[in-house]
């Protein structure tokens, strides 16, 4: 059963199909994807984590691997901008309408520009957040970046 999230109520509007993995999510982590990947038994390079990032005056949406960081100057070139640093969480949370660690790249409350690391192309089917903490959706990366209007651009790091 779907949890009716802003995520998942997108794909829906969109005729894009989904497979919903809710699981138990430990309280005391802050590893969020990490610990999906490992509850839910899938490659940490097949899970991607949604962080909320600022390029110049803009929020840009930026989804990586869980296994990798983020590479702010490879963001900040994929978008044509200068400088690239991480939102500040409750600016993050207000205009996505989730919580840290429940972040989705799709159902936001204000559509932001999104970047997908190219490494997304790499499987049949990757996982990112559902809009809560404890809920994983599975797509078609191709769907993935359809939905979330994304470009792709190598952005992770080891």
């Amino acid at each position: 059963m779907a949890l009716g999230t802003p995520a998942t109520v997108a794909l829906d509007a969109l005729g894009i199909s989904f497979t919903p993995h809710p699981y138990a999510h430990d309280a005391g982590t802050s590893e969020y994807g990490r610990e999906a990947a490992t509850i839910l038994g899938v490659d940490p390079e097949q899970v991607f984590k949604t962080l909320m990032t600022m390029v110049d005056d803009e929020m840009v949406v930026a989804v990586v691997p869980v296994s990798g960081k983020l590479d702010l100057k490879a963001l900040a070139s994929a978008v044509g901008g200068k400088k690239a640093s991480m939102a500040d969480p409750a600016v993050a949370q207000r205009r996505t309408g989730y919580v840290l660690g429940g972040i989705s790249p799709l159902g936001q409350r204000t559509a932001h520009r999104t970047v997908i690391d190219e490494t997304v192309e790499l499987f049949d089917t990757v996982f990112v957040s559902g809009g809560t903490r404890g809920f994983d959706i599975e797509l078609m990366p191709r769907d993935l970046i359809r939905a979330a209007e994304a470009i792709t651009a190598p952005i992770a790091r080891d």
